[in-house]
Formats: C-alpha cells, structure tokens, sequence
C-alpha cells in the first residue's frame, strides 16, 4: 500500500484539495492518506474543513499576526520535517502556487518522497506579478515529479521549461470538482447566512466584489474602491456585496471608501457554502481572485478581473473573463457596458468553461495508480 500525505495551508487550497482528498480516500485498499495542513489561514481555511467534513491528520497551526514571507516559508520547512520523517509518504501533494506549496515541495524532496504539483503549469512569466505566487509555482514546477495541469496551455508552458512529457498528465481543475458537488448541497441545505441575505437581495441585481491580492494594496485598492463607489451611485437599486479579506491593508481603504455607501454592503469573509451561493446568485463578478475566474463560468457568470495578467489566460482567450487591472475608468466603463448590453452579457454567460467537467480527481487517481 502506497502511502499519501496532502498538504494544504489556504482556504482555496482547501477547496481544491478536498475533493482529492474524499476520492483518494474511497481507495483505501491502494493508499493511506493523510492530511497536514499549515494553516497559513486559520479561520478561512477551518470553514472549508468543516464543510467537506476533513479532519487533518497533522495541524501545524502556523498562523501569525502580522506573518512576513520570510518566517513562513522556514517555519513550513522546519515544521514538516518531523511529519515527513514520522509518516515517511511514497508521495506528497501540493496545490497551486501559495506559501505553503512552494515551501512543502522543497522540505518533500528533502524527505525524498514524489511531489506531485495538482494544478501545475500556471505562468504570467513576470516574477512581480502576482507576487509572490508565479516563483512559488515556479519553484514547485522545478522540484515536483508529477505534474497535473489543469489545461492544454498549461501542459505546453511545462513542455517548454524541459518538463518530462510523461510526468504531464492534463486533469482540468479540482476546483470544478469542488464547485459541482457542493452546489447541490448548498441548494438543499442553505445556512442562516444565506436565508438572511436572501431577504435583503429580493430581486435585486447583485454584483460580488472579492479582492486581497498583493500587488493591488496601496493605490490599486484606492482606485478599485473608487470604481466601486460609482458603480454602485449609479444605480441605487443595484447591490454590491463585498466580503472584505481581513488584512488590514484590504480592510482601510474598503471602509474608508466604501462603507457610508447604502447600496454596498461590506460583510466578512464567507464560508465556501455561502461565497458559493453568493456566485451563483450574483449578476456579476469583479475579482482578483484566480478560483473565482475557474469557478464562476460553470455558473454562466461573466468576471471583470481586477490584474494586469493572468496566469489563467484560457479564461481570456475563451471569452468568461476580461482583464481590467486596477484602472477606475475601465472598471467602471466594463461593468456598466456588461450590465447595459444583454447581447454581451448573454453571450460571456453560454461561454464554455475551459476548465474541465468535474472529473479531474478521478484521472489523477488513476494516473497514480498505474506508476
């Protein structure tokens, strides 16, 4: 029996993670498995835990006020050291591109177990941008020994970095896993949260707004809250629902800007179930987030992405997501547009998703299998 350990530290790792982690284990005659989570986010990432019921075999429980990059990415290193000699796994899953995944894959190698990247392939190819996570994936690229893109294009960017052919398999995204098995269940079993804001939504038109990424604090956060608040003195009737991260660099120029606004409403940040809902119910998404643009065409949701780059250029190309950046005017001038023309707006809603049917845990199983 091979022996697995899956490690995650982040609240959309989590979300991606978990359905490998509830497939892997309905094989549990070819595998142990077991969990370590950094908790690089605490409270974020225990929402996700507790909604598709994981319970981590190993908490590092790393979480700090005021955490710099510096002492993370040690104490990750240090801190898996004695899991990695304990539990001695034949091999180690990371995801994406956070802290946790590039510190993890170094401190696997060092244990000498196979590191398999899950959504690997992913590149902006400008090291600032998003900062730190292109080096992170870069870093997990060069170390890794299997390699599950979730796209054709991010299988040619491994390809041309001297990636082995035969290590790539292309899966799609586990996020869709995640999305299409939790919908459902999100439906039959709506929380308080979402009983409660269904009564402030009535029918009106809903835009979601979520925002933290690096890059975009300090003037970008100014100018997308500035675009906001026109946004929403343009239509009073029209509702924008802001779940604010909670780095202090996210939440002051969001409340300054923003709160006193009557048709802005700056709630915490979501449990997966109630941010789920939230999508599907929304006219709209403008997001810097990475998920949101894999996530949000499954739902027939158009996205304005608050970066200058993406390393998720399918969603460009396909037409389900347009960059926007920072810049106010733009922001405010696609977002009106995309309200105002239902020709546009319907057809970025029937766009095809390009990132997979649900199914990609299940080839990376299979793909494990037969090593």
């Amino acid at each position: 029996m091979k022996k697995n350990l899956i490690i995650f530290g982040t609240r959309p790792e989590a979300i991606k993670m978990a359905p490998l982690v509830k497939e892997f284990q309905k094989h549990s005659e070819d595998f142990e498995t077991k969990v370590c989570v950094t908790a690089q986010h605490r409270e974020m990432l225990d929402q996700v835990l507790d909604f598709f019921e994981i319970k981590p075999d190993f908490d590092l429980n790393l979480m700090k006020p005021g955490q710099n990059l510096y002492d993370l990415t040690a104490t990750i290193i240090v801190s898996l050291k004695p899991i990695l000699e304990e539990f001695n796994p034949d091999f180690v899953y990371v995801h994406g591109d956070t802290t946790t995944t590039m510190a993890a894959s170094i401190a696997a190698f060092y244990s000498g177990a196979k590191v398999c990247h899950i959504e690997a392939g992913l590149r902006t190819y400008n090291k600032w941008s998003p900062f730190p996570e292109e080096i992170n994936r870069q870093v997990a690229g060069r170390i890794c020994d299997y390699h599950f893109a979730p796209t054709t294009r991010s299988k040619e960017n491994l390809l041309k970095e001297n990636i082995d052919e035969d290590t790539i398999l292309v899966t799609g995204n586990t996020v869709i896993d995640a999305l299409l098995q939790s919908v459902d269940k999100v439906n039959k079993e709506p929380s308080n949260f979402i009983k409660e804001i269904n009564i402030t939504l009535k029918n009106r038109e809903l835009i979601l707004v979520t925002g933290h990424r690096r890059e975009n604090h300090g003037e970008g956060f100014e100018r997308i809250c500035g675009a906001l608040k026109k946004i929403a003195e343009d239509n009073l009737e029209r509702l924008i629902v802001y779940p604010v991260h909670l780095n202090p660099k996210v939440q002051e120029p969001v409340n300054r800007i923003l709160k006193n606004l009557s048709n802005v409403l700056l709630i915490k940040p979501l449990a997966y179930q109630d941010f789920i809902w939230l999508m599907n119910r929304s006219k709209l998404i403008i997001t810097d987030s990475g998920g949101v643009q894999e996530e949000a065409p499954s739902l027939g949701k158009p996205v304005l992405v608050l970066r200058d780059t993406t390393e998720r250029p399918e969603a460009v190309d396909a037409g389900t997501v347009v960059l926007v950046g920072t810049n106010q005017e733009l922001i405010v001038k696609e977002t009106l547009d995309l309200l105002s023309d239902n020709e546009r707006f319907d057809e970025m809603s029937r766009l095809h998703n390009p990132y997979g049917d649900g199914k990609a845990c299940k080839k990376i199983i299979e793909f494990i299998k037969e090593l």
